[in-house]
């Protein structure tokens, strides 16, 4: 069912763009713009600009373009419809669709709402449970205090079959929906997690989606019915609200020191991500029960480019390494490694000395630097054999970088500390990224360059100074325009478009209703940029000078074209010629309305008064 054009424009006006947009993207504010990284294609040097006021973005690179519902959609592979809900359930807007209509956004709103309940009916029982006591007292131990506890709205799931079930009233689809339980096989309601710490886990905008549950390690371990121990924890399986691929615990609190910083952690846990904050490092994050794949780094690019894993040490190590590279080719990013103390976890690091947990992620190694160096801190370099064997695991571990570069660099390194040639490793290194089934060099990617974008012809300076001012300065431009001024057409078109006095999102959407692409792009450029100077009467009065001097002038030779066709009586044409460029000579060295009228009233096809 179609949504009427007045509620898009309410959900347009309701959602305010960066912050939309920051949540997939580190944003700083440039001027009267934001600006940061593309998330649609892969760069350095931020070309990526929104303005906020007219709900637009644009980027300079690949020219992507659009307003609040365009962004959804591309992020999220949404057609116009789901992206107008999915907004307007942002907002709480309330869209008058029929009983039939949406579905899947009905079904998405109840889900949402039930887990909203759930987290709080969890946090309500670890901070007021008589029961919850041995929870407290072990999140306290791990130096969880209730201020922290109520940070992360951390919760307890009382040990009982259906406590959450009955307590929220919870119907078997909300239920299986959310995952925040079942019906068992006696056709009874039942919870998923019982007696557990809860985790609630957000999504980058603070909408609880899923949540984990971790056993207490006094407890006795549960055994399942078919024999199976029950995990330490349990996530909430993937439904329509929770993708374990795309979400990173913690991010909607992280973000913001994410983006200042420059810099991500990923733990392994969420008490480690709680150890990060307490820390003074509030920009770790963690995987949700699931490896580190390629939709979190795809996710992580878009607000830090150095990104620290800080496992324990056989967790890092055991990370799959041509990923690890190729991510880091592919989206641009920095990964490097912390070196905790062997059997430490940040967690317990923090509470013994935080001090070290700092310094261990300042001395981040790169990945390849890191996985060496374990392969020679744990190698006889005493003896012929022992630095034999340690050359063999460092040329395999150097032959998975896609990199000639860096692996040469390694190589120089680790034949230093071998006591070998140089170039007897060199040759092997070589052979191995040749032959091994693990280099990457020459896998298929994911392309990132900037894509192929159509091109349109170099505008006019003149109208598209006139058209900035329009946008920027409405008030001291608009009276003084007329269409007949743009003498190039889709400048004419735009200019048209912004002076409708509707939000400019409408009239680009409806310059690509209409076909005209290049007007869409060239406005959808505008909005976002910047001026590169504060305009002063005079400059505005010198660019609409200009801007006039270039439509008398093609008028003009439309005037010169009918003299010589016949069209025109001679003498009119010789006299209109000659007071036209004088009005045009007086409009140069003066500047005055007066003349600017003059020849404003001659484009309007009035007789122009003689020069005085």
């Amino acid at each position: 069912m179609a949504i009427s054009e007045g509620e898009i424009a309410q959900v347009r006006a309701a959602t305010d763009i960066v912050a939309l947009i920051s949540e997939y993207v580190a944003l700083k504010k440039s001027g009267r713009r934001w600006s940061g990284l593309c998330p649609f294609h892969g760069e350095k040097t931020p070309s990526f600009s929104v303005n906020a006021e007219e709900g637009r973005y644009y980027c300079f690179g690949c020219r992507a373009s659009g307003d609040q519902i365009t962004f959804v959609r591309e992020m999220q592979h949404l057609d116009f419809i789901e992206a107008v809900r999915q907004l307007a359930d942002r907002a709480g807007i309330e869209l008058h669709e029929d009983a039939n209509a949406g579905p899947a956004r009905k079904e998405r709103q109840e889900f949402l709402a039930a887990m909203e309940k759930a987290v709080v009916w969890y946090h309500e029982r670890l901070l007021n449970d008589p029961e919850a006591r041995p929870a407290r007292e072990y999140l306290r131990s791990r130096g969880i205090s209730g201020d922290v506890a109520r940070q992360f709205q951390l919760g307890w799931a009382p040990d009982e079959w259906d406590s959450l079930s009955t307590g929220l009233n919870l119907n078997a689809k909300v239920l299986e929906g959310t995952g925040l339980g079942f019906v068992n096989k006696r056709d009874r309601r039942q919870d998923a997690l019982r007696a557990r710490i809860i985790f609630p886990i957000f999504d980058p905008s603070g909408k609880a989606i899923a949540v984990g549950g971790r056993i207490l390690p006094s407890a006795q371990t549960p055994v399942r019915p078919d024999g199976r121990v029950e995990p330490k924890y349990k996530n909430s399986p993937e439904t329509v609200i929770y993708s374990k691929r795309r979400t990173l615990y913690a991010l909607n609190w992280a973000k913001d020191n994410i983006i200042k910083s420059g810099e991500i952690i990923v733990c392994e846990g969420y008490t480690d991500v709680i150890a990060f904050f307490a820390a003074g490092m509030p920009r770790a994050v963690a995987t949700c029960g699931t490896a580190l794949g390629e939709e979190h780094f795809r996710t992580m690019r878009n607000f830090a480019k150095r990104i620290v894993l800080a496992y324990d040490a056989d967790q890092a190590g055991q990370s799959a390494a041509a990923s690890v590279y190729q991510w880091e080719r592919q989206h641009e990013v920095d990964v490097a490694v912390a070196r905790l103390p062997k059997g430490s976890d940040p967690a317990d690091l923090a509470q013994r000395d935080p001090e070290a947990l700092r310094t261990a992620i300042a001395d981040a190694l790169p990945f390849l630097q890191f996985r060496l160096e374990r392969v020679l801190d744990g190698a006889n370099l005493h003896t012929v054999e022992g630095r034999a064997r340690a050359a063999e695991l460092a040329i395999a571990v150097i032959s998975e970088h896609p990199s000639e570069l860096v692996r040469d660099q390694y190589v120089m390194e680790v034949a230093d500390r071998l006591r070998l040639e140089s170039s007897t490793l060199r040759n092997r290194v070589s052979e191995a990224a040749r032959s091994g089934v693990r280099v990457i060099a020459n896998e298929p990617r994911e392309e990132t360059t900037t894509p192929m974008v159509r091109e349109f012809s170099p505008q006019p300076r003149p109208g598209l100074e006139a058209l900035r001012l329009c946008i920027h300065f409405p008030s001291d431009v608009r009276t003084r325009l007329i269409s007949e001024y743009f003498i190039n057409e889709t400048q004419r078109e735009i200019f048209e478009g912004i002076i409708s006095d509707r939000p400019l999102s409408e009239v680009v959407d409806d310059l690509e209703r209409r076909g005209e692409a290049e007007a869409a792009h060239v406005l959808s450029q505008l909005v976002v940029d910047e001026l590169d100077r504060d305009y002063t009467g005079e400059d505005v009065t010198a660019v609409i000078s200009q801007l006039l001097r270039s439509a008398v002038g093609e008028a003009l030779k439309n005037v010169e074209r009918e003299l010589r066709d016949g069209t025109m009586a001679p003498d009119l044409a010789m006299v209109t010629i000659r007071d036209v460029k004088e009005r045009l000579a007086l409009l140069e060295s003066t500047r005055s309305e007066e003349v600017e009228q003059n020849l404003r009233q001659w484009l309007l096809g009035r007789k122009i008064s003689s020069p005085s």
